[in-house]
């Protein structure tokens, strides 16, 4: 089974962001796959409002994906610039980047 870090959008619209990850989630499970979404887990104890937290979750997020198989880019709600950021990342760690769309 494949270990998958999941990249979608977070901030702007939360609720509407977190309810696209859920489907994005499902969607990798569908797929036989093992996702990971830090950018979902992090901000329940992590304040993104502060620049310090911020980063903490950012470097977090960085060490699971060190251990992926693959990055999973949910591109229907646009790339933004963590998704980007955490794109470039993971091509620097050699690890594979694979672009989806739910619609």
């Amino acid at each position: 089974m494949k270990l998958v870090i999941i990249e979608s959008p977070y901030s702007g619209d939360i609720s509407t962001n977190v309810a696209y990850l859920a489907d994005c989630l499902r969607d990798s499970i569908a797929r036989g796959e093992a996702p990971f979404a830090s950018h979902a887990i992090y901000p329940m104890v992590l304040q993104e409002s502060k620049k310090e937290d911020r980063i903490k979750g950012i470097v977090l997020g960085y060490q699971w994906m060190s251990r992926a198989d693959l990055v999973a880019v949910y591109q229907d709600l646009g790339i933004s610039t963590g998704m980007s950021a955490a794109i470039d990342r993971a091509k620097d760690l050699g690890i594979p980047v694979e672009y989806r769309s739910l619609k």
